[in-house]
């Protein structure tokens, strides 16, 4: 799954260059903020496998209102490395990696 390059930033991490991307629009469970945000990760020259960061935050353009948190460069630069540490490997092909970090989101009601 490649990242679309519209809207995608850049970012260096330990002297290699990615591109991530959050989805500019959330999902029905985003915009009702049933679900938190996630964003993609991928090598900037030789794409891979991508890595997928649930975060704790809400979409910030959820329908309802709900404040929700930027996603940061350097929040972005510790999953990438904590994704490495686990296992992800990016310029593999491969399915998507996984990086779980809502934990303490609360939807809301």
């Amino acid at each position: 799954m490649a990242l679309v390059r519209k809207g995608s930033r850049r970012i260096v991490v330990d002297g290699t260059v990615y591109r991530w991307r959050l989805r500019g629009r959330p999902t029905y469970f985003q915009g009702l903020a049933w679900s938190p945000s996630t964003y993609a990760v991928e090598h900037a020259d030789t794409p891979g496998m991508t890595l997928v960061v649930t975060t704790d935050q809400p979409h910030p353009s959820n329908w309802i209102g709900r404040e929700a948190g930027p996603v940061l460069p350097s929040s972005v630069a510790a999953a990438v490395q904590l994704a490495l540490s686990m296992g992800w490997t990016p310029t593999a092909p491969g399915s998507a990696f996984h990086l779980d970090q809502s934990a303490g989101f609360t939807p809301f009601h």
